[in-house]
């Protein structure tokens, strides 16, 4: 977290503003609040540098237009410079693979992991009676830090048993189903944009009403079995999916 210091002096010649500025501009490039993290609330900027509110807004105001920080209406400063928007292939690997091929780090902010049964949609997507346990697994997917996705995950508890007792801050899920004997080899997808509602918006600090790209996917392996359910919703400004379309023959 942001530590401004010394407190800024009124009688040096440039305006109290420009003083914040740089004394915020300072700590940013020094490293102590990482590209998407928030800024401490205004009260406590105001605090910590003795200034007013309309002073601290006037120098908040000047990093934004100068690219240094974004704003979120009703959530507060943010860091800017989130990773490079790059392409997703349209083969089918695990968020860890894709951060690896870019040169990322991927993390994750588990939410839920827990077993429970099968509600009726649930087991006719698995193609299982409806009650069979299933495990959930909800994440924020992250790159270098940055959130960039909200997975939630649902895996046959068959397939993968004790799931509830991985690390899935670290681990990937596919590693996981994969060394337990299981090979994903297809999924269907289907990708459009949605609204972020105020849960999704404050794990991956947008603003409420952001567009996300929500992806749905089943993954099946070679005998057409579904192994792994999942909807991830996407910052839409973090992600972007590459693909490729053959025109048919005589076409």
């Amino acid at each position: 977290m942001i530590d401004v210091a010394p407190v800024l002096a009124a009688e040096y010649p440039e305006p109290l503003w420009v003083q914040a500025k740089a004394a915020l501009r300072a700590q940013i490039a020094e490293g102590e609040a990482r590209p998407g993290s928030r800024l401490p609330p205004e009260r406590e900027l105001c605090r910590m540098l003795a200034i007013s509110r309309v002073t601290l807004r006037r120098a908040l105001t000047a990093l934004v237009d100068e690219g240094v920080l974004q704003s979120a209406h009703g959530r507060g400063w943010y860091v800017a410079g989130a990773p490079e928007r790059k392409d997703w292939p349209n083969t089918l690997e695990s968020f860890t693979e894709t951060a690896q091929r870019m040169g990322l780090v991927a993390g994750s902010r588990v939410l839920r992991c827990e077993l429970g049964p099968s509600t009726f949609d649930e087991a006719e997507a698995f193609q299982i009676a409806p009650g069979t346990p299933l495990y959930r697994l909800d994440r924020v997917r992250m790159l270098d830090g940055v959130p960039i996705a909200v997975d939630e995950s649902l895996v046959p508890a068959d397939i993968a048993p004790g799931l509830d007792g991985v690390d899935f801050t670290t681990r990937s899920l596919y590693d996981t189903i994969t060394g337990l004997g299981s090979r994903l080899a297809q999924a269907d997808s289907t990708i459009e944009a949605r609204p972020a509602d105020a849960a999704l918006a404050g794990h991956l600090a947008i603003a409420v009403g952001t567009p996300v790209l929500e992806m749905r996917q089943i993954v099946r392996d070679e005998t057409q079995r579904p192994l792994l359910s999942s909807v991830i919703r996407y910052a839409g400004d973090r992600y972007r999916l590459r693909t490729s379309f053959v025109r048919s023959p005589g076409a």
